[in-house]
């Protein structure tokens, strides 16, 4: 049995419900894009993306406020989810997902350890913020996040609409 790759899989369904998505990486680096756009037809729901990996970066393209990476850190619940919506609102997309953590071997702390990674998601109605903790060396932190951001966007799509 051949398993789909949740790119894949995001892909038919956001196409199915005729929604858009747009990405912001930290430490992903552009992997959700780069997966995204590995799908042939993807430019009919992939509306782009912004690697924000500096904090000026997520305060000037994203609208992460500067007292949310102050007081938070860039690897954080609140900061995920300011970037989410950013992302979401500069593309004028339907759902906006956003990644920052800590892909290691360094910088890490006994409060924000190597593999914590944030994920956040916007949409119209709602937002959320996931948080992971994975294992493995940088590469492999980077492609958990990049997995565990598309299945959750997966998951948002595929819950019952009140």
């Amino acid at each position: 049995m051949t398993v789909e790759p949740l790119e894949l899989t995001l892909g038919i369904l956001l196409r199915e419900r005729s929604l858009t998505l747009a990405t912001a990486e930290s430490c992903t680096g552009g992997l959700l894009g780069h997966l995204i756009t590995n799908v042939s037809g993807s430019s009919d729901y992939y509306l782009g993306g912004f690697v924000a990996y500096a904090n000026q970066a997520k305060a000037g393209l994203l609208g992460v406020q500067l007292e949310t990476l102050e007081q938070h850190g860039a690897v954080s619940r609140e900061t995920v989810l300011e970037m989410a919506r950013g992302v979401r609102l500069a593309f004028d997309a339907h759902l906006g997902i956003s990644v920052s953590g800590i892909a290691g071997p360094g910088g890490g702390t006994a409060e924000k350890p190597v593999g914590l990674v944030w994920i956040g998601l916007s949409a119209r109605r709602t937002d959320r913020a996931y948080e992971h903790h994975f294992s493995g060396d940088r590469l492999s932190v980077k492609e958990q996040s990049a997995q565990a951001a598309f299945q959750h966007v997966i998951d948002f799509i595929q819950e019952p609409q009140s």
